[in-house]
């Protein structure tokens, strides 16, 4: 009778080369500004969470500094995203000085949006639809404009990549790529005008964040914009991981799979935002 050796095959950990690809010199590498400006933003949460924690003001029931550490974590998640995607842009657009340009102004849109939610907190005021302090009036149109500036990087990269044919990707995670960057703007747009239009992201329920859901602090008690606005500016991470998902299951050549998630994806975030829309809440 033939033995069955049952010694387990120890598992391969990742090489040297896979983690320099995904490090912060491979990110400062490909995209100096967006990679030095996303670590800046996790640095400055730091300051935040001491303010936050010496502070026992509320702003809608919750910590008044809660709200810039979240946009400090969500756009350092965000400029890194974008550091890293930038391998697949080609390096003739990388380095054109109209693209350091571009970069340059979606960096001074980013900063300037920290600084402002970050102004409002310090003064314990609304950053967002803020119809009381005068200056905030006048400042949030152009709070508005930097928003979608801030947002288009997602739209660049999602073209420049698109017609990059150097990219070494493989056609199901170039499609996740592309179509993950391409949707998050328009998404982004659907969502966030919405909100701007009627002056507040609750529909219904209490316009208190202390009940809200852990972590997120969406409404649990009527409709919250947020939830929309939310999936929506994570289609850049979401597509793009199903892609990865989909080439191990279906092949890295078969886009079919990649494009039909998309298509659910677009169904789902306009479910959630009409869902907020009606004045349901999320969960």
């Amino acid at each position: 009778m033939t033995s069955i050796d049952y010694t387990p095959v120890p598992r391969q950990l990742p090489s040297m080369s896979f983690w320099r690809s995904v490090g912060p010199s491979r990110l400062v590498t490909d995209s100096p500004l967006y990679a030095r400006l996303g670590m800046l933003m996790f640095l400055a949460m730091v300051p935040t969470f001491v303010a936050g924690s010496l502070d026992d003001r509320l702003f809608h029931g919750v910590s008044v500094w809660q709200k810039p550490l979240k946009f400090e974590f969500a756009l350092a998640v965000y400029l890194l995203t974008l550091a890293f995607f930038a391998r697949y842009v080609p390096v003739s657009l990388r380095d054109s000085r109209a693209n350091r340009i571009f970069e340059v102004v979606v960096a001074v849109a980013i900063i300037g949006e920290i600084v402002w939610i970050g102004a409002a907190a310090y003064l314990g005021v609304a950053s967002h639809f803020n119809t009381q302090e005068p200056f905030f009036v006048l400042l949030y149109p152009v709070m508005g404009l930097m928003a979608t500036i801030l947002t288009s990087a997602t739209a660049v990269q999602a073209y420049a990549i698109h017609r990059n044919r150097e990219a070494d990707l493989k056609p199901a995670l170039k499609a996740g790529l592309v179509l993950g960057l391409a949707l998050t703007l328009p998404l982004t747009l659907v969502s966030a005008g919405y909100m701007s239009s009627v002056g507040s992201h609750w529909v219904g329920g209490a316009a208190n964040d202390a009940g809200g859901l852990a972590l997120m602090g969406w409404a649990r008690d009527g409709g919250d914009l947020r939830v929309a606005h939310f999936f929506a500016t994570h289609a850049m991470h979401v597509i793009p991981a199903v892609a990865l998902v989909s080439a191990s299951l279906f092949g890295a050549y078969n886009r079919r799979p990649v494009m039909f998630f998309a298509v659910l994806y677009v169904f789902f975030v306009l479910g959630v935002f009409i869902q907020a829309v009606t004045g349901n809440p999320f969960i």
